[in-house]
């Protein structure tokens, strides 16, 4: 039997950095850490990888067990291990980014969790590493978003035009022009136009639509002319 204890052995952590979309706005999720260094200081959603878990195994159990939050889309980032990262041990962190719609998950998010949401662009200091890893998030979204069809993930079943054209101008932290984005978003026939109106914001009120789920899982390509910066601006 092969034996590695002449090896360095580290300590494996998880982090979840959750998004949500709200009333037009890109938020993110955050909890009061509970120990020591750094404790009752905001951080991400977080904890140690057991010795027979998976690092997704870890993840979806961290998010539950801190938020109350299961089922959600959570994909896997990218591994964090700067030597000095954390104070205490040297560990490695295997960072996730989860998408959820904030109404659907609301009542999941009990408040004896006491995680809160955040405004993405007002989001206070974090320990450790944790704003790289927000800010590494956001540019793996925006990234995906230009790919593939996720922002979705964000959004209810039914929403309008002015709410999916905000969505993407939050992550993407910019104005889009909106006769442009109608145009190509239409074109892609991800979108089912309902009959139904929300008239919140104006008496004509805008068609709310939902996503065509047989062609969001056969043509990830068609999202990509939406998203400014790719070959196809807006």
């Amino acid at each position: 039997m092969i034996e590695y204890s002449s090896q360095p052995h580290y300590l494996v952590a998880v982090d979840c950095i959750v998004f949500g979309f709200e009333e037009g706005r890109l938020k993110l999720l955050l909890v009061k850490r509970g120990l020591e260094p750094e404790i009752n200081k905001w951080s991400l959603i977080g904890g140690f990888v057991g010795p027979e878990e998976s690092t997704d195994d870890a993840a979806l159990r961290v998010l539950k067990k801190n938020t109350g939050l299961e089922g959600v889309y959570l994909e896997q980032l990218k591994v964090y291990g700067k030597p000095d990262r954390d104070p205490v041990e040297r560990t490695l962190s295997v960072a996730y980014f989860a998408l959820i719609d904030i109404q659907k998950y609301s009542k999941q998010l009990n408040a004896d969790y006491q995680a809160e949401w955040f405004l993405i662009n007002e989001s206070p200091q974090l320990i450790f590493d944790h704003n790289a890893m927000v800010a590494d998030a956001r540019q793996r979204l925006r990234y995906k978003a230009a790919l593939h069809p996720i922002l979705f993930e964000l959004l209810p079943k039914k929403f309008t035009l002015p709410q999916l054209q905000l969505l993407f101008e939050e992550v993407n932290d910019m104005k889009i022009d909106t006769g442009n984005f109608n145009r190509k978003i239409n074109s892609t026939g991800l979108l089912i136009k309902l009959d139904e109106k929300d008239k919140s914001s104006s008496k004509k009120g805008a068609f709310y639509f939902r996503l065509n789920h047989k062609k969001y899982q056969s043509a990830s390509h068609l999202i990509l002319n939406l998203i400014p910066g790719s070959k196809l601006d807006l």
